[in-house]
């Protein structure tokens, strides 16, 4: 719109555009010191993010990407919510797990059950085959409004009988005084998962059976829970996994109409599960482009009315981490907005320790719980969240980005379909090839500090109160086998420092003044940090002073090392009780102060019997010199195989 309130026209919006990009070009040539003219691409190119999903985020996005409503919620192709009858004052259903406490009793669970009910939580997710057996549900269900509330089975092996059993106590159920109509938000999921769970290794149950089972269900419930974590939590991308969970749900609608139900049953038959993480724009668009994608299948094969996906967001268990685990509130906290503002039907927010084993888990279990309910209810009731239906609709950047990620999974969907179909893709390899290497482009990204982990790789607290902790744990209530959690290598690292009986150390010499070095002298303890190794800091150093702050982070008394200690001396010392800090060491400083003091300092290092010289900052930086550091310590490097190869050095110089 212009000044005078009029509408813009196209030629004024690119001109608009045009503008902005000369801008925006002068900006980015100012700050490389270059012409515009020379800039290597536009401002655009230059300003736009890639995701994991290969998908372009922009820079700026104006009335030129505009695009026409994508229908109403509750209609075709349902982008904008899947239930036309969702109640604004409630919002998505605030969906906890229970069931997952081994030494619980069925009336503990029961008690909890209702306590939770009374406290804000509006669906159920049950596990069956710990705490509660098939022949509990009665019990544990006993006083819920099974009307009111959606319950979603997880009994792994044991599906097709807890199925059974459930069916039967929705029609032991008393009638209620006023019968309450079923709706999509109230719809129950017997959580049968076999196309998902084949891939992941979960314990699940035979195809055929569980496609009878779902020819027999009633309208109110769901027989099959397509699973989205069993992709996610492998490292697949967003794309990736709602390719698959696409793919697997077309295969169980396949199945149904060959067992004779019509396609508008099949598809009444599926509900969807998918992980949301921190990435609140990127969940917002994954649920949407679901729907999207899902209405398009439903179009298809002839039956686009009955295309509303329902959906269940989970907070996604690989974001987790072990390590400063009060970090992971915020982390749900983003995930369960953007599962909220995406539309998701029901949302569960995992527990801030759900990372760590039952165990070694220092908060009551209530306590997490509570956490993890009450973030959805601020949502909710504070932040009223849920009372407008789609809120990022229109939005010019959630728009573009929810048709980029729905065309990149289609792209996946249909590179399934070309292999024969989603079991045939799965048998021959190709799906857990893809997600295979969609992790190994995440870890290098997490190795390398480019996709940072606040509290883990960034931002490390050594002091935090002792912890057990295994890194590669999958023995976890919502875990799969193929759990590869963000931040399990760098915990890993600081599993292995802490199992050390002094914690590995490193020396920094800081060149110049506070000011010249506090940025690299930050850095690099930030870095060590994370691998669970100490940074020592003796403040700014001189050449004559390299050797008695040498003794004096091993901890050794002046005299009794003697003012002629040898080199190999202050070597042997640094291999005691010290964490190895004599070991390696680390130039910190400007690179005027490096041309100036550097190789002096490095000298002394040397001399004193420091066995690693690294160097804060770039190689360049070191003048031409004689002598030059080992390595260095700067923004870019693979921090893990850095971290790990400076692990091995500084214990095996303990334990020489």
């Amino acid at each position: 719109m212009t000044a005078d309130g009029s509408t813009a026209t196209p030629d004024q919006l690119d001109d608009d555009y045009r503008r902005w990009s000369t801008a925006a070009a002068a900006v980015l040539a100012k700050g490389r010191r270059i012409d515009p003219a020379d800039l290597p691409d536009t401002p655009e190119a230059l300003l736009s993010t890639p995701t994991r999903d290969d998908v372009t985020v922009r820079p700026l996005y104006t009335r030129r990407d505009e695009a026409a409503e994508r229908g109403l919620p509750g209609g075709f192709p349902f982008v904008r919510g899947a239930d036309p009858a969702r109640d604004v004052n409630q919002g998505w259903r605030v969906t906890e797990r229970f069931g997952d406490l081994a030494d619980q009793s069925v009336t503990g669970v029961n008690e909890t059950v209702l306590d939770a009910a009374g406290s804000g939580t509006s669906g159920i997710w049950l596990k069956i085959g710990g705490a509660v057996s098939v022949a509990d549900l009665a019990e544990v269900l006993r006083g819920v409004y099974l009307d009111l509330m959606p319950i979603t089975l997880d009994a792994g092996a044991e599906g097709i009988a807890a199925a059974r059993a459930f069916l039967q106590v929705l029609d032991d159920a008393p009638a209620a005084p006023q019968e309450a109509p079923v709706l999509l938000s109230t719809t129950h999921s017997l959580g049968l998962s076999p196309y998902t769970a084949a891939y992941s290794g979960r314990p699940s149950v035979d195809v055929a059976e569980a496609t009878a089972l779902g020819v027999e269900a009633p309208d109110r419930v769901r027989a099959f829970r397509v699973d989205g974590t069993d992709f996610a939590q492998a490292g697949a991308t967003n794309a990736l996994e709602l390719g698959l969970i696409v793919a697997a749900g077309l295969t169980h609608v396949r199945d149904l109409v060959a067992a004779g139900l019509s396609a508008e049953k099949a598809l009444g038959q599926l509900a969807f599960a998918v992980a949301v993480g921190d990435d609140q724009f990127a969940s917002i668009a994954k649920l949407r482009a679901l729907r999207l994608m899902w209405a398009r299948v439903a179009q298809v094969i002839g039956a686009p009315d009955a295309g509303a996906a329902l959906t269940h967001a989970v907070t996604d268990l690989s974001m987790l981490t072990q390590r400063d685990p009060w970090v992971n509130m915020l982390r749900t906290t983003v995930a369960a907005f953007g599962a909220g503002v995406g539309g998701a039907d029901q949302v569960t927010v995992l527990g801030y320790d759900a990372a760590l084993p039952q165990d070694a888990r220092s908060s009551n279990p209530s306590f997490s719980a509570r956490i993890a309910r009450n973030t959805q209810l601020l949502l909710l009731e504070e932040s009223n969240i849920g009372r407008v239906l789609d809120p990022a609709g229109g939005s010019w950047y959630v728009e573009d980005l929810t048709g980029d990620l729905a065309a990149a999974a289609w792209k996946v969907f249909t590179d399934v379909e070309g292999l024969g179909g989603y079991s045939a893709a799965l048998e021959s390899g190709a799906i857990a090839g893809w997600i295979d290497a969609a992790l190994a482009a995440r870890d290098e990204a997490v190795d390398h500090r480019s996709a940072p982990v606040t509290g883990v790789s960034e931002f490390p607290n050594l002091g935090e109160a002792g912890i057990e902790t295994v890194a590669d744990t999958v023995d976890l209530p919502t875990a799969t086998a193929g759990l590869a959690r963000v931040a399990r290598r760098y915990e890993a690292l600081r599993d292995r420092a802490d199992a050390q009986e002094v914690r590995p150390r490193v020396l920094m010499l800081p060149l110049g003044s506070v000011a010249e070095h506090n940025g690299r002298t930050t850095f690099v303890s930030n870095l060590l940090a994370a691998g669970g190794i100490e940074a020592i800091n003796p403040g700014p150093v001189e050449a004559e002073g390299v050797a008695e702050t040498l003794r004096q982070a091993q901890g050794t008394d002046e005299s009794a090392q003697g003012a002629d200690e040898s080199a190999q001396g202050a070597s042997g010392a640094a291999q005691g009780a010290d964490g190895g800090a004599g070991r390696v060491a680390v130039l910190c400083g400007t690179r005027a102060r490096y041309a100036s003091d550097g190789p002096a300092v490095l000298a002394a290092a040397r001399a004193a019997g420091i066995e690693r010289v690294l160097l804060a900052g770039p190689e360049r930086e070191w003048p031409d010199a004689d002598d030059a550091p080992d390595g260095s310590l700067r923004a870019g490097i693979d921090a893990v195989a850095t971290l790990t190869e400076l692990l091995d050095t500084l214990i095996t110089s303990k334990e020489a």
